[in-house]
């Protein structure tokens, strides 16, 4: 079976495709950390947040912005020294300052040579006016993709694991920004604490009936000197073990548009940080077993609405 949105052996839409379709050439997403902070840190923030807040592999802070985005570009560079180039705005809330800061820091990057776009990683409760304005504006003088945090549509976690917005809050966002025909990649976590798979399926049905343009798909981490690991050991909650991820995992792409860009399928926390699952350390065989489940089962991101298979 050959997929539409593939050119190698995956059966869903990777980001990889997607950049070589538009850019005819390789992109590579550099990670920065531009030192911004979070404005739900004052009620405690979401549960799962490490100190990186979500930032694990994200530029040294101690760098400033060029220095970090060259450290990664030599890095890329042996790898793919014809590439361009996308600066990611990883760690933190990277709307979450004036606009003339977040001016000041994402043309620093943008001005950069074979860098053609930013990736900004942000929270839906934190987009004002007048970033959203500013936004607009880059948008239309360079590739602009916002990445907005859900993790769930079910209000009941969303309390539990302290995420300080709800779902219409969210949503909101996503049409103020498509609007603007800015892309929004939306962030989503498999395994929140008591959510059965029909709870996890029900979150990427939900997000296939808006205009996203690409997903994320997270294994819930436990990290040390988390809120979450205090939770875990306090009132343990059961951890997918790795094949119950891969399942719901293939189960939640045949229910995307095939034309929803897959971000990202397994996440990858920093294993000395790591208290469970122990299998996310093994990224590359999580791929591997992905590509074949969903070969031996037939599967192709969308399976479900447009029955592919007849």
């Amino acid at each position: 079976m050959n997929f539409i949105y593939s050119d190698t052996n995956k059966r869903y839409h990777t980001l990889d495709y997607y950049y070589k379709n538009i850019f005819k050439t390789k992109i590579i997403k550099i990670s920065l950390n531009a030192g911004f902070s979070c404005p739900h840190l004052k009620s405690g923030g979401c549960i799962y947040c490490s100190d990186s807040g979500s930032g694990e592999y994200a530029g040294n802070v101690f760098d400033n912005l060029i220095t970090q985005f060259n450290k990664g570009k030599e890095l890329m560079n042996k790898k793919w020294p014809n590439g361009k180039y996308i600066g990611y705005f990883q760690a933190r809330t990277n709307t979450y300052a004036p606009t003339s800061i977040l001016k000041e820091k994402y043309e620093t990057i943008l001005k950069l040579e074979d860098v053609v776009g930013l990736s900004i990683a942000t929270r839906p409760d934190c987009i004002s006016d007048e970033c959203l304005e500013y936004l607009n504006e880059l948008n239309k003088k360079t590739f602009l993709t916002i990445e907005l945090g859900l993790q769930t549509i079910h209000e009941k976690t969303t309390k539990l694991i302290n995420r300080g917005h709800n779902l219409n809050c969210f949503v909101d966002m996503v049409n103020k920004l498509r609007e603007k025909n800015i892309n929004v990649v939306v962030h989503i976590i498999n395994g929140l604490p008591y959510e059965t798979e029909e709870m996890m399926l029900d979150t990427v049905k939900f997000l296939n009936k808006l205009d996203i343009q690409g997903i994320k798909i997270h294994m819930l981490s436990v990290l040390k000197n988390t809120k979450l690991e205090k939770l875990y050991n306090e009132k343990p909650f059961k951890i997918l073990t790795e094949k119950e991820y891969i399942e719901i995992v293939c189960k939640q792409l045949e229910y995307l548009r095939p034309e929803i860009v897959i971000h990202r399928i397994v996440s990858g926390p920093k294993i000395e940080d790591l208290i469970e699952p122990k299998w996310l350390t093994k990224r590359i065989t999580l791929f591997n077993e992905i590509d074949k489940y969903m070969k031996e089962k037939n599967i192709v991101q969308g399976d479900k609405l447009y029955n592919f298979k007849n």
